[in-house]
């Protein structure tokens, strides 16, 4: 790897990480929980345009949510959410990756990753906090793991997909109008062609 897309590959982890962090400070639960809006997936789209995104989210996902278990304190089973949350993260990356050229169906890739492996963990980590009622609900899913895992399935795939689909397109969008990406610069035209 070169040094630029080393670079470009650290500034994504970082990047990730720290509006991770700040969806933490300014939303709290929205950023995790049962329910969950962690706005720094959007940057997810990054994935269709360069493959440093992949490693760079995947690293920016473990350190946020490195920092988020000694945050908050829960070390004992944060370590769920930073072996298995980046495992989602980097298979969507990869998935994105991959599937770069249909971007509707690229973007899948974040929401079925995240919808599936986090809510395999996420009741593990709720039941141990003492979690579990469904949010903005009084329906009580103690003792039923399947009744969990098929909760957090459903909210934690739209939230990624309300993420993903209300903000990372207009970003990806953006992100392909300003040609930030654009390996070959000679097919740009500089300020004095325009």
């Amino acid at each position: 790897m070169s040094t630029a897309k080393l670079t470009r590959s650290a500034l994504i982890a970082a990047l990730y990480a720290a509006v991770t962090l700040l969806a933490l400070l300014f939303l709290g639960g929205l950023a995790w929980g049962p329910v969950q809006f962690r706005v720094s997936e959007a940057l997810c789209v990054l994935g269709l345009f360069c493959p440093e995104a992949i490693p760079g989210l995947t690293i920016g996902c473990v350190l946020a949510n490195l920092l988020n278990s000694i945050i908050n304190g829960i070390l004992v089973s944060g370590w769920m959410d930073v072996v298995f949350g980046s495992l989602a993260t980097l298979l969507g990356s990869i998935w994105m990756w991959k599937l770069r050229r249909h971007r509707a169906v690229a973007l899948l890739g974040p929401v079925l990753a995240n919808a599936l492996i986090v809510s395999a963990y996420l009741p593990l980590i709720l039941a141990g906090l003492g979690y579990y009622t469904i949010p903005f609900t009084n329906i009580d899913l103690s003792g039923s793991y399947a009744l969990m895992y098929l909760f957090g399935a459903v909210a934690t795939g739209i939230g990624e997909a309300v993420v993903l689909y209300a903000l990372g397109l207009p970003l990806a969008a953006a992100i392909g109008r300003l040609h930030l990406f654009s390996e070959d610069t000679t097919q740009r035209p500089s300020i004095s062609q325009k």
